[in-house]
């Protein structure tokens, strides 16, 4: 499992009618974008994820504002 930071994980709830929760990956504390990862939850609090088999990693389609080139 590979991220970067703005990427968000993805962990499928563990149990029938458990919630799935998708939190943005705010640091790489890994080598080479491997976990474990910062994360800032919804509800805002931080927290390290050790991901298992039940987390993905999900791209944002484009890259955050702050990293787009400004027109010239």
């Amino acid at each position: 499992m590979r991220a970067v930071v703005g990427d968000r994980i993805h962990v499928h709830g563990r149990v029938v009618g458990a919630p799935d929760e998708t939190s943005e990956i705010i640091e790489i504390r890994g080598q080479d974008g491997a976990p474990p990862y910062l994360v800032r939850h919804a509800d805002g609090h931080e927290g390290l994820v050790f991901p298992g088999a039940d987390a993905s990693v999900e791209h944002p389609a484009e890259p955050p504002t702050h990293l787009k080139s400004s027109p010239s």
